[in-house]
């Protein structure tokens, strides 16, 4: 969901009175949504959902996702230090909470990773030389904090790719933290990269894909 650029406010709850009454009941969105990200709109989409759940009450008929942003020298707008320190994650949480008007997110996902990679349309790795802390077991400390706290339900990723996986994986099994339930990554006709090891990983490990961009942002609409 995007909601608060191309729709209203009534439009957005409008259609989401639709969905639900037709048997859709999971609504996935972003702390940096609506789109195209913009500091004037930052957070619009959540806003939106969460006048709905004040104005319909049906928090509890929705299974409720929501992502933190990761690393981005455009978003400074968000806070003051992008990235997944336990500091960044609970300020981001915490006002995402309050933009949806609840206590608690359903599936709460790494937008994209905090390590140079491959994501976004790039295909192959080029980030060779790349500087950054290998602070997986960190991040799902934090998270299971969260969790505990009661503020999280479960814990996905997005726009992983296998080794990303693996390695919070990896942390969840020998340290004892939360393991992450979901990767929602880009599928398509153009796109099936993820059928390169990622499918794989979501097999044997039980990490569920779910699969945007199915029209490749609109160019296989012909």
């Amino acid at each position: 969901m995007t909601f608060g650029q191309q729709n209203s406010e009534a439009e957005g709850h409008a259609q989401m009175d639709y969905a639900l009454e037709r048997g859709v009941n999971f609504f996935d969105t972003a702390e940096m949504y609506s789109v195209p990200a913009r500091e004037e709109t930052y957070g619009s989409t959540e806003k939106i959902i969460g006048t709905w759940f004040k104005k319909s009450g049906n928090r509890e008929k929705v299974v409720l996702a929501s992502k933190i942003a990761g690393p981005n020298p455009n978003f400074t707008y968000m806070r003051d230090k992008i990235d997944f320190s336990p500091e960044s994650i609970k300020y981001a949480l915490e006002n995402s909470l309050k933009r949806l008007q609840t206590d608690y997110i359903d599936l709460y996902q790494m937008h994209w990773p905090e390590r140079p990679t491959n994501y976004f349309g790039q295909r192959a790795f080029k980030d060779h030389d790349a500087v950054w802390e290998d602070n997986f077991r960190e991040v799902l400390e934090t998270f299971d904090t969260l969790i505990k706290e009661g503020k999280i339900k479960h814990l996905g990723v997005s726009n992983e790719n296998a080794w990303g996986m693996m390695r919070f994986l990896e942390e969840s099994k020998y340290q004892n933290l939360p393991r992450i339930k979901t990767v929602q990554n880009p599928y398509n006709l153009l796109n099936r990269l993820f059928e390169v090891g990622s499918a794989e990983v979501s097999k044997y490990e039980n990490v569920g894909l779910l699969a945007y961009s199915p029209l490749a942002f609109g160019v296989l609409t012909g």
